[in-house]
């Protein structure tokens, strides 16, 4: 099996440096641009199936990027993005400006240093590595299959693979609507974003995951 792993479409909250988390945020205008060249950078594989996180942002991601290819789409629950408990709905600059700067902490260490109520990124991990396992078993004869998702799934997955420390997890960067690419257990190919236009691509790895 080999895995096509995109991160959403920019959403209107990405926009405005806003963490996300577990919110259900839809896509900007960009966002949806980016999604539509995914859909052109996916053609080029023998895709046959996808499976997205149930959030209405890789949602709609997977719906215009397969528009027209009758490729059937799967929503499992274990592709979520990781919940960043208290921050969610507010902005980078407002959590930078409390003491401390946690936010500085938190792209330093997330795992030492997660924001108060978020997930465990070891049980991020548990669940994700559950979805693929899923998957594999659905496609056991190498299939290319598709999946659309999250930041930060994807970088714990990717961590996973790489047998690094999750408090590297922001070292990764994954781009709005990039493509990283594993052949279990191996890592092929991170955040690949020849697919999008100039500036298509989110500056910031760390905002609003």
């Amino acid at each position: 099996m080999r895995l096509l792993l995109a991160r959403h479409g920019q959403t209107v909250w990405n926009a405005g440096r806003r963490f996300q988390g577990g919110s259900d945020v839809g896509l900007s205008d960009l966002g949806r641009v980016q999604a539509g060249a995914l859909g052109r950078a996916v053609r080029g594989y023998r895709v046959a199936a996808a499976y997205v996180s149930p959030l209405r942002r890789a949602i709609e991601t997977a719906e215009i990027a397969l528009a027209g290819t009758g490729i059937p789409v799967e929503p499992l629950e274990e592709l979520r993005e990781l919940s960043l408990g208290e921050w969610e709905g507010r902005t980078v600059d407002e959590i930078r400006a409390r003491a401390g700067d946690p936010y500085f902490a938190w792209v330093r260490a997330p795992l030492d240093c997660p924001p108060p109520g978020g997930e465990p990124l070891p049980e991020v991990c548990a669940r994700v590595l559950r979805a693929v396992d899923r998957i594999g078993g659905a496609h056991p004869n190498g299939d290319d299959v598709l999946v659309v998702a999250h930041g930060g799934v994807i970088s714990v997955y990717a961590c996973h693979l790489l047998g690094v420390s999750f408090n590297r997890l922001w070292r990764l960067r994954v781009d709005n609507c990039s493509l990283t690419i594993a052949k279990p257990p191996r890592l092929v190919t991170i955040n690949d974003t020849a697919h999008l236009a100039p500036g298509g691509a989110r500056p910031d790895p760390w905002l609003a995951r």
